[in-house]
């Protein structure tokens, strides 16, 4: 029997980034107040944490995780007076389409800083790809969105383009297919949320928690700057926490900040270290 390890020595040669509360959407606030909304129109009451805990999956998966916390599946059977089933699911999906639609239009806005860190990145070679959780209908109204702010995704990827969304790791995968860019060692991903974190790591791709912008803190650029530096730093200490925690290798305040991380993993990448 022959063993034989390899390594790879090159450059990064590609960044996959979320969208919503990652490159748009200060706060990642469009799907958040959504969900709450869905819910409350079948008559179920539940916080911005209970909207916000799945985040990152697949809008109908989503639904779904909601569903199966005890707390609001004890609700759904005290109002409906039976357990929620997969019909449910699917009839709470199809009203949350319309509804993430007519919303996406205020929520479009570039983070500040994000666009002109990334065109660094791309004038090293490095190309720009994103996935999202959203269906291609939602898709294709962020992506029209970030093409009139100047800016231009080498690869968009949505949930519906693939078997299985977050934390699945084919979004990705099938990403660095479109970009005809491999191997995993050399791709970087950034993204929000806890699913985001665990569909890199299950990539084999470096992955990059952002902490400040989205929803591990789920505010947007107001209500953050309204907050006092100690509440402020509670906040991103426990983000911080939570998404080491969950395995990704960096975390950063928000992809304003990416070319420290790009440059420490090129140097890693040097050594001949993976992720």
């Amino acid at each position: 029997m022959f063993v034989f390890s390899r390594s790879y020595r090159g450059p990064v040669k590609a960044i996959i980034v979320d969208m919503a509360g990652t490159i748009i959407d200060y706060g990642s606030c469009a799907p958040a107040g959504v969900f709450k909304e869905l819910f409350y129109k079948y008559g179920i009451e539940i916080t911005y944490e209970q909207s916000r805990e799945p985040m990152g999956m697949q809008k109908r998966d989503h639904i779904h995780k909601i569903l199966e916390m005890k707390a609001v599946s004890d609700k759904w059977e005290q109002k409906y007076g039976r357990m929620w089933t997969e019909e449910d699911v699917d009839r709470m999906y199809e009203d949350f389409i319309p509804m993430q639609i007519s919303s996406l239009p205020r929520y479009n806005t570039m983070i500040g800083g994000v666009k002109e860190s990334l065109e660094i990145a791309r004038l090293q070679g490095i190309k720009i790809g994103a996935t999202t959780g959203y269906n291609t209908e939602m898709t294709n109204i962020v992506a029209d969105a970030i093409k009139e702010q100047m800016f231009r995704l080498d690869s968009i990827i949505c949930a519906s383009d693939v078997p299985k969304g977050r934390p699945a790791p084919w979004m990705i995968l099938r990403t660095m297919q479109e970009l005809n860019t491999f191997p995993p060692e050399a791709v970087v991903n950034f993204g929000d949320t806890i699913p985001d974190i665990e569909s890199a790591l299950n990539a084999g791709v470096w992955s990059v928690g952002v902490a400040k912008t989205g929803n591990m803190i789920g505010l947007n650029e107001n209500e953050i700057s309204n907050l006092s530096k100690d509440d402020l730093d509670v906040l991103l200490q426990k983000a911080y926490n939570s998404m080491y925690s969950a395995g990704a290798h960096y975390v950063i305040d928000g992809v304003y900040d990416c070319m420290n991380v790009i440059d420490g993993i090129s140097k890693r990448l040097s050594l001949g270290e993976k992720p």
